[in-house]
């Protein structure tokens, strides 16, 4: 029961915040963005490190 509510909560937020403050969302997102691409770049570099 909590978590469905947490869920529709969560959702209801997002909508909100993208409907209402559109250019603090997509600076979120892109922020976001660049975190997972950093990680993905370190990894990339630690496996191809690793090979040789």
């Amino acid at each position: 029961m909590l978590k469905k509510i947490l869920t529709w909560g969560g959702l209801a937020f997002l909508v909100f915040f993208v409907a209402f403050r559109p250019d603090e969302a997509s600076g979120v997102v892109g922020s976001l963005a660049g975190g997972i691409l950093d990680a993905a770049n370190g990894f990339a570099a630690f496996f191809t490190n690793l090979v040789t």
